[in-house]
Order: C-alpha cells, then structure tokens, then sequence
C-alpha cells in the first residue's frame, strides 16, 4: 500500500495544480473583458508595430498573419500609421472624424479615445523607432481572445511564475503539514496499541486521541482487543480448570496401581501416571504464570544455579553426564524477580539438557550479570527447531518423552520477569538456552555507552 502522506501530497498538488489553472484562465478571460477596447488596442498595435516598415523615405505597413488575422476578424476595421511626416492608411472610407491632425506628434503609450461624433472609440498607440515616433490610430478592431491572452500571458509571465511558485509553496507547506497531522495521528494510534499488553489486551484506545477520520479504525481495533482478551481468558480458565479436574483421577489412579500384581505391568502404568501427573501439573503451572501477576525481589543467580546443579547431581552422574559453573564476569549477578519461579526455570532447562542432550558428556552453566547459559555438547537440534520447541506440546524428540510444555512454561516465566527465553543450536556441536533478564540488556547498553566515552 502506498505511503498515506505521499499519496495525500501528490492528490492535493494535483487538485491545487488544477484549481490555479482554472483560476488563471478566468482571470485571463475577465480581465482584458473589463477594459478589452484598451487591451485589444495593445494589442493591434504590438500587430502594426511589426507589420511596419520604415525605409528610406518610405513607410510601409506589410501583409503579416497577425495583420490579415486582423483584417479577416474586423470588418470595420480602419487603421492610419504615422511616422514623421510619412502616413500609411487602411480603410479610410470607414474612418470617422478624429481630434488628432496627421502626422501625430505626442508622448509614447497607448489609451484609447472617442471620435469626434462620440460614437465610437479608436486606439491610439506611439512607440519609438529609432530617431522618428511611430503612431497608430485603429478603430473598430475585433481581436480573438486566444490573441489577447497570449499577449497577457507574454506580458505577465514574471508575475505569473511568481504567482505560480508562491501558491505551490504554500500547496506544499500545507501538504506537508496535514500530512504531518495525519501520520501524528495514526503514529499516536500505533504507540498506544504497542502498549497493550499481548497477553492480556483488555486496554482499549482511547476515541478522544484520534482524530476522526481514524476512529472507525480504532473502534474496530477495540473490537477486536476486546474479543481476544475474552478468547484467552476463556481458554485459561478452561486450562486451569481442566488441570485441577485432573489430579483428583490421577491421584485415585496412581493408589490403585498398587494393588497391580503384575511387576512389569504395574511399573509400565506407574511410568504413564507419573507422565500425566507432570503434565498436569505443568499445565496448572503455565495457568498460574498467565492468570496471576508475580512479586519480584532481588534473588541471586548464583545461589539458584549452585542449587539447581546441585539437586540434578544425580541424574548426571547416572546418564554419564559432568556438570561444570563458569562466570563470565565478577558477580554478584542479582536480579529482580520470584526466587521459585527462576528456580523452575532453570531446573526445566538443566533437567531438558539431561534428557534430550543425545550424545552430550558435558553441561555447562554459565553465569554473567542478567544472564544464565545451560550449554550442552550433544547431538544439538534439527534446523529449525529452536523456535518450536517454545510452543506448548512440543518436544525434541521422537521418543515423545516429557510432555512438551517445559520450555513453554519457562518461556512464561521470563516474560513475566520481562526477559526472554533464547535457544541456539548447532547440529552436531550442542545447544545453548539462556536466560536473560531485563538487567542484561541494560548492561550491554551500559557497555557501549562506556566504549563509545572512551
């Protein structure tokens, strides 16, 4: 789609192009009609003016197109040309009495005059030529429009594109200017629809902050925030409630496999119950994270990391699996934000590293200000993958182990801390998760700053 504010431009230069066309040929057309006996009288007499030939002692009026378009258009037409004591007429059984004797000696210009009989008017025009005044004396002229605006145009010109660029000035000064108030609006519009909160879009943009041309856009907008806000939060209840639905069964399941005498089968069905069981449990946790806002404090990342290695020491120690902490930097590495929900966070983390981390013989956890780095040195994953796996349900294996929903859930937890999930995979060199709170950011932004002073 095209630019609003171009579009806008060239549709106002185009229709104010057109207005001050149309406005110049009325003045054009109105103009030499209030005074046309003295315009058509210059403009005759620019006509004579170039048809006459002064030679020697002879004064010759020439056959010129100007001069037969005249004869041809003005039936009545006389004319009588002097200079010094040379004349040259045409049409002298129509000419009237005159109050000026031949030859005419007088100032130069033009003006028009009554006849002696005050029944008609001529044109009287003198010009320089040379050492000797050449003037002329047309009466009954009948002079074509095109003709005399041509002669205007030519006259004018200066002033016209004088006119013509300070009313395109304006036309573009204006144009920018309510495009300008356009585009304000609409970037007004964009800001405030920014600021709603994706997960829960129940803010509506306020009518009084647009201007009217927009406020249909708007409405529809509210509309639409409106029903996704009631869309998730419908599909939240449905998630929490069908979770907390669940454990009751499960647990009543989990008391009846017991009485199970069959060893194999009974460990099979303990295996799947305890799979569902963290299913549902993952599911209550994602509902708590979207349903409920967190009270951050400072905690430290150091703490949790240690605790965390600590508690999975285990579990590496029976898949083969060394588990290393490395700093980047000097700590402390604190961070604003819920001491059990980053413990979850890095627990999905390290325990998926365990798990899906084919081939891997170690995980390192490295720590920087804001930021905490699970890497591993297995199979990695496939092209691609790194953004799925943040999508409920998925895993990255075919196996189908887990229930897919711990990245996701690690995803909520970092939002709702403002930071971000980031996942980066080499096929068959590893994959790095980070953890990155909002004081990462600011100290990359600080680090630059620092570098760009010195």
């Amino acid at each position: 789609m095209r630019s609003i504010a171009r579009t806008f431009a060239i549709s106002l230069g185009i229709a104010a192009t057109t207005i001050f066309l149309i406005m110049l040929g009325i003045f054009i057309w109105r103009y030499p009609t209030e005074e046309r006996e003295f315009r058509a009288c210059r403009v005759v007499a620019a006509v004579l003016d170039r048809a006459t030939v002064i030679e020697g002692q002879n004064l010759t009026v020439r056959s010129t197109p100007g001069l037969e378009e005249l004869k041809a258009d003005s039936p009545n037409l006389w004319y009588v040309v002097s200079a010094g004591g040379f004349i040259s007429e045409y049409g002298s059984e129509r000419r009237p009495a005159l109050p000026f004797a031949f030859p005419y000696h007088g100032p130069i210009g033009s003006s028009v005059f009554n006849t002696l009989d005050q029944k008609s008017t001529f044109c009287l025009a003198v010009v320089q030529r040379g050492s000797l005044q050449l003037a002329m004396m047309v009466g009954e002229p009948q002079v074509r429009f095109g003709r005399i605006a041509r002669n205007f145009l030519v006259r004018s010109i200066f002033s016209i594109v004088l006119l013509a660029l300070a009313f395109a000035a304006t036309v573009a000064i204006g144009s920018a200017l309510a495009a300008r108030f356009v585009s304000r609006g609409i970037e007004r519009v964009a800001r405030r629809a920014l600021a709603i909160d994706p997960s829960a879009p129940q803010g509506l943009i306020s009518l009084s902050e647009v201007p009217y041309e927009l406020k249909p856009l708007v409405e529809a907008l509210n509309r639409a925030f409106a029903e996704i806000d009631a869309y998730i939060k419908m599909q939240r209840r449905f998630l929490g409630n069908a979770a907390h639905q669940l454990r009751t069964p499960l647990t009543l399941l989990r008391a009846k496999i017991d009485d199970v005498p069959e060893p194999a089968l009974k460990a099979e069905l303990v295996r799947d119950v305890r799979r569902l069981t963290s299913l549902v449990s993952a599911m209550l946790d994602l509902a708590r994270l979207q349903n409920h806002a967190i009270e951050k404090r400072p905690i430290d990342l150091a703490e949790i990391t240690l605790d965390v290695l600590a508690d999975f020491g285990p579990s590496a120690l029976d898949a083969g699996i060394e588990f290393a902490l490395e700093s980047a930097q000097e700590g402390p590495f604190l961070v604003q934000g819920v001491d059990a929900a980053v413990r979850s966070a890095l627990a999905n983390l390290v325990g998926n590293a365990i798990i899906h981390a084919h081939g891997a013989r170690r995980i390192v956890a490295t720590l920087s200000r804001g930021n905490i780095s699970i890497d591993d040195d297995g199979a990695g994953l496939p092209d691609g993958a790194e953004h799925r796996l943040l999508e409920p349900f998925q895993t990255g294996n075919g196996a189908g182990d887990g229930a897919g929903l711990g990245l996701s859930i690690v995803r909520e937890i970092m939002a709702a801390h403002g930071g971000e999930l980031v996942i980066s995979s080499v096929p068959g060199r590893g994959t790095t998760m980070n953890l990155r709170f909002p004081e990462a950011s600011a100290t990359t932004k600080a680090a630059q700053l620092d570098l760009q002073a010195h």
